[in-house]
């Protein structure tokens, strides 16, 4: 596993210069077709600012940014007790050196993603509809997919990816903003020939505007697809079951319909991206493999699920290609399967507590009666008890809402 994250960490860093190069590239011609040799420089700047304005916004408040946009409330174990014990299961598993926070996101569709620039400030957030539609090896799936990606440094770059990525596409659209409303009119003198050179240089800045972002996003996206093969990996040694992930997978991809709205940001970091069309297959354009490519994986490895395993499994299902360094799978011992877990709850009970979970994280406070019917409490009650409306039974409340 330390081989895996050392090269992923290499390959990031090759992969961020290489995005830094394409934002200063662009900066430069930019700033040269308007102000020529002194404009490109100044073009350069206004680009690394604009980056690192972006960056340290980030690297600030990142995960807090990702996890409100997507709706997301924080649970306490007494919350999710389940949902906690798996995620405790798979960060010892893992080797994680703190326990991640867990979020909840009230959807009825399933998916889950992770954030944390560090292993020491990572969350996972889980959809509602994930919660009520998988049993408990399929959620440990998932998670262990989750945490995969925080073990291995995806988390963060993606964040690092992102944010270059955005500024080249932010840059890049203001240009063409204002050619389109300037008239493409460059501001520097004509004498001595230089019209003619900034012309030229705002012609190569036009290219680059339109060519930069596709070229960005198609080296992030080609980056983004095989971190994914990489967590699906992560997670089968985590569980030692990688049919749960891969059942997880197939009723993730088949609820998909458009009821998780996210934005186009946030949208890659689901384990299945949930803007994606159902049935998609891979294209340069998509940010995950297809979920069929990836399941077929999955279900390819039998008795041993080591990263070894899990690469040999690829290569039968990819005509001999491989998805991880080879100094990684030598290393990689063996790791026997485990049997399925015995289902714990009904369907119904699980639906039941998943509602219950939502409405706690929405203000309110569950409380079964006898007589089979779920009252719902606000925080803010402020009475000592409650009679259930059908029975009549008196209910007392927690100190916390009768003295509210």
């Amino acid at each position: 596993m330390w081989e895996l994250i050392q090269s992923n960490r290499r390959k990031s860093a090759a992969l961020i210069v290489v995005l830094a190069l394409v934002l200063a590239g662009l900066g430069l011609s930019i700033g040269w077709g308007f102000g020529g040799e002194e404009g490109g420089y100044f073009g350069v700047a206004v680009a690394m600012v604009v980056w690192i304005v972006m960056l340290l916004v980030n690297l600030a408040a990142g995960e807090s940014i990702l996890l409100a946009a997507a709706g997301a409330r924080e649970v306490t174990h007494d919350d999710a007790p389940q949902l906690f014990n798996i995620v405790e299961e798979m960060k010892i598993a893992s080797g994680l050196p703190a326990m991640p926070k867990v979020y909840v996101i009230d959807n009825p569709a399933p998916n889950a993603f992770a954030v944390g620039l560090k292993p020491e400030r990572a969350a996972v957030a889980v959809t509602s509809g994930l919660l009520a539609q998988l049993n408990r090896d399929e959620l440990q799936g998932v998670i262990g997919h989750e945490l995969g990606h925080i073990t291995n440094r995806d988390t963060l770059f993606m964040t690092l990816a992102g944010v270059t990525m955005g500024a080249v596409i932010l840059l890049a659209d203001l240009y063409l903003r204002g050619m389109r409303f300037g008239g493409g009119r460059s501001r520097r003198s004509d004498s001595r020939g230089g019209g003619q050179a900034a012309v030229i240089m705002m012609v190569i800045a036009l290219v680059l505007a339109i060519l930069a972002p596709i070229l960005a996003q198609l080296l992030y996206f080609a980056c983004s697809r095989r971190r994914e093969y990489l967590a699906d990996a992560s997670s089968a040694q985590f569980t030692r079951y990688p049919a749960g992930l891969a059942s997880a997978l197939e009723k993730i991809s088949g609820a998909q319909h458009g009821e998780l709205e996210v934005s186009r940001a946030l949208a890659p970091m689901f384990i299945v991206n949930p803007q994606a069309a159902v049935g998609e297959t891979t294209s340069v354009f998509s940010t995950h493999p297809s979920t069929a490519d990836r399941i077929r994986v999955l279900r390819t490895m039998t008795s041993d699920v080591s990263l070894a395993a899990y690469e040999t499994a690829y290569q039968q299902t990819h005509a001999g290609h491989n998805v991880m360094r080879a100094a990684t799978t030598q290393s990689a011992q063996p790791l026997a399967a485990r049997e399925a877990a015995p289902a714990a709850e009904t369907a119904q009970q699980q639906w039941r507590a998943v509602q219950n979970l939502v409405q706690r994280t929405a203000g309110y406070f569950a409380i079964p009666c006898d007589c089979g019917v779920n009252l719902k409490v606000p925080q803010n009650f402020g009475q000592p008890a409650v009679a259930c409306p059908k029975c009549g039974q008196q209910h007392s409340l927690p100190p916390a809402i009768a003295q509210a």
